[in-house]
């Protein structure tokens, strides 16, 4: 299980048009948002990338920068990118389902042709929403079963403000005895 503060797993993709992807490397002034979505089968993630997309700037305002990530090859991902216009946020593709694990997703099967028609990979990740902090500890997580009921990236901006203005530390650190 991930825990706050402490050092999150490697993570290491390739992007389209931002070259090659590696957390360790990550050199921001707050930290980074990972957003690892279904993929382009999903509608669902068009949508949640859609918003995304139109805050990624406000993130970057407040020294943070934005990677989305699933299992899809660069084709897919590429595809993806066009469907929801993205100029700002980078995208990340080829996600090792081994990786995924290690970062607490979920892995699910497919199920043939979505909603949109679009064939689900034989095995893909469902949703999960990271802040990481520039020293790799994880400082905000979310995971999901279901591709339905999302964190907010508005309420995650707020947010944001919130910890910076008050110095607010990641929560749900311990880990001792209950």
């Amino acid at each position: 299980m991930l825990m706050p503060r402490k050092k999150t797993p490697e993570l290491s993709v390739p992007t389209l048009d931002h070259g090659h992807f590696d957390l360790s490397g990550e050199t921001s002034e707050r930290g980074i948002v990972i957003c690892f979505y279904r993929g382009l089968h999903c509608p669902i993630c068009a949508g949640y990338l859609t918003e995304f997309e139109r805050l990624t700037p406000e993130f970057a305002e407040r020294g943070v920068t934005t990677l989305a990530l699933s299992v899809d090859g660069e084709e897919r991902t590429r595809a993806m990118a066009d469907k929801i216009s993205a100029k700002e946020l980078r995208f990340g593709y080829d996600l090792d389902l081994k990786v995924a694990r290690e970062w607490g997703l979920y892995i699910s099967t497919s199920r043939g042709k979505t909603s949109i028609g679009i064939e689900e990979p034989a095995l893909f990740s469902e949703p999960g929403l990271f802040m990481v902090t520039p020293e790799q500890t994880l400082y905000y997580g979310a995971t999901q079963t279901m591709p339905f009921v999302r964190p907010h990236f508005s309420e995650l901006v707020k947010a944001l403000d919130f910890a910076i203005e008050k110095n607010y530390p990641a929560r749900g650190e311990y880990d001792g005895e209950v």
